[in-house]
């Protein structure tokens, strides 16, 4: 079985790192805090005819209580996984590196404590309803859009 790291939409009024630490729990059963960014995913997918952009923002987190559990109808299974065996378990290419990243900040982390993890960007939280992803058309803009890209005026 391929697995794949958490995520979900960013919800009005959350920050990234909210949206985070909700979808772990709601996907896992585990609560945590975010300790450092790892980096962000972006993939573009194909739904009803149309192309669609998606930015996954990803976070090394800190066990804070809860039990695994996989009552998430989207998740079949979730597993605590030695990091050495993550790598290998991952389905996609940057989630590997992703964690290769988190490998070697949890090295720092234990070697020079919390103070050698780099500083959290700034996030601000979402202002607007996300009713599906941005999508892009190539032949012609969006009805109602400026640049086929994103809400309108």
């Amino acid at each position: 079985m391929l697995w794949s790291l958490p995520k979900g939409h960013i919800e009005l009024g959350e920050t990234a790192e909210q949206t985070a630490i909700r979808e772990v729990a709601e996907e896992t059963g585990i609560r945590g805090s975010v300790l450092a960014a790892l980096g962000r995913i972006d993939y573009w997918f194909v739904t009803d005819g149309r192309r669609v952009h998606k930015t996954v923002h990803h976070y090394l987190m800190r066990f804070s209580g809860g039990e695994l559990c996989d009552e998430d109808l989207e998740v079949a299974e979730v597993a605590w996984v030695p990091m050495g065996e993550l790598p290998s378990r991952l389905a996609y290419a940057d989630e590997r590196r992703l964690a290769r990243v988190a490998d070697e900040l949890i090295d720092k982390l234990q070697s020079d404590g919390p103070a050698a993890l780099p500083p959290l960007p700034p996030s601000s939280p979402r202002r607007r309803p996300q009713t599906h992803s941005r999508t892009r058309h190539s032949d012609k803009p969006a009805a109602g859009r400026k640049n086929g890209h994103g809400p309108g005026p």
